[in-house]
């Protein structure tokens, strides 16, 4: 498998990714709850990346990345492994710009986001659930097709794409009132979204406090950050399918540095978290982006008194296995 690039992105990365992006993104909106503040003792701001194009913050660093392959490289496309979100934004991105996707899969991937990529054109080869057997099966793929691997979050085009989500949060919140915010927080698996909202706030905003939220089932981005390196788990079994991948090198560079803690949430405070967000706001989110909000519930203390950004990150879930139904 070819390494990916190792360069670390700058914010002036993240600008022009921005302007490349344009067209092919939403700017997704800034949603409120009062019955979640009153409960939270925090002014909430939800940045509501479950209304992204392909339905996931992915669209931003995969549209990044394909947009800005030098033609010379488009004949072969693209090729990633994914538990899903990323897959099919990636599809959505290489399908706009007319070049083939190559995507492996977990073969527990939910259906509903198998059936977005192939929709997407995306060709899917499925692999084991961890993370050994889909870089192992990855490399077969990439060796079969000699696409450009576009990694799911430990590549800087995409990291600086994801950026862009934090720019278009401060803008609008600048827009409403002028008040700012006290702190952002975002689920992190992999990374690449804290990594983007770190490249942002970092410039922008170096005041606002970076919070990173994750399963206790696959707690490795907090044992990391409290051993001081990567710890990584092979195969971690957590109703948050979109955060069961480790930190890599690029990824952790923005973690270990700009990060102010990691929270974690268990299984139940996921769910009841995600069921609460669908009852009282009436928007479709998926189990990997409750957990911010289930750390609030569970750490008042951390967030009482503070306007507190809330990154929503998809919106992809399979209505027929939703998990206070059919159990996790």
């Amino acid at each position: 498998m070819k390494d990916t690039d190792t360069r670390i992105p700058t914010y002036e990365d993240m600008l022009a990714a921005h302007e490349r992006i344009k067209p092919h993104i939403h700017r997704t909106p800034v949603l409120t709850s009062s019955y979640l503040n009153e409960l939270t003792g925090a002014q909430l701001l939800f940045k509501c990346e479950n209304f992204q194009k392909a339905g996931a913050f992915k669209v931003r660093g995969a549209s990044n990345a394909v947009f800005g392959l030098p033609e010379e490289m488009c004949d072969k496309g693209v090729a990633t492994h994914s538990s899903g979100n990323h897959a099919l934004s990636l599809s959505y991105a290489a399908g706009r710009r007319g070049i083939p996707c190559h995507v492996v899969m977990p073969r527990t991937a939910p259906q509903a986001k198998k059936d977005a990529v192939r929709g997407y054109g995306g060709i899917i080869t499925e692999c084991e659930p961890s993370t050994s057997s889909r870089e192992a099966v990855f490399a077969e793929v990439q060796e079969a097709t000699g696409a450009e691997f576009v990694h799911p979050y430990n590549d800087p085009r995409v990291i600086a794409g994801q950026g862009t989500c934090s720019k278009e949060l401060m803008e609008q919140i600048d827009a409403m009132d002028g008040c700012g915010l006290d702190a952002v927080i975002a689920p992190i698996g992999g990374g690449g979204m804290v990594s983007g909202t770190c490249l942002t706030l970092s410039t922008l905003a170096p005041d606002v406090k970076i919070y990173a939220a994750e399963p206790e089932n696959a707690d490795d981005a907090m044992r990391s950050f409290k051993a001081g390196h990567i710890i990584a788990d092979d195969a971690p079994d957590t109703v948050a399918d979109g955060l069961k991948v480790p930190l890599k090198d690029l990824t952790w560079h923005f973690v270990s540095r700009h990060v102010t803690d990691i929270l974690t949430a268990s299984e139940d405070e996921i769910v009841d978290a995600m069921k609460l967000t669908w009852k009282r706001m009436k928007i479709v989110m998926e189990a990997s982006c409750a957990p911010p909000l289930a750390t609030i519930l569970k750490n008042p203390e951390v967030f009482r008194g503070k306007r507190v950004g809330v990154i929503i990150t998809g919106g992809n879930v399979d209505l027929d296995k939703l998990p206070w139904v059919v159990g996790y």
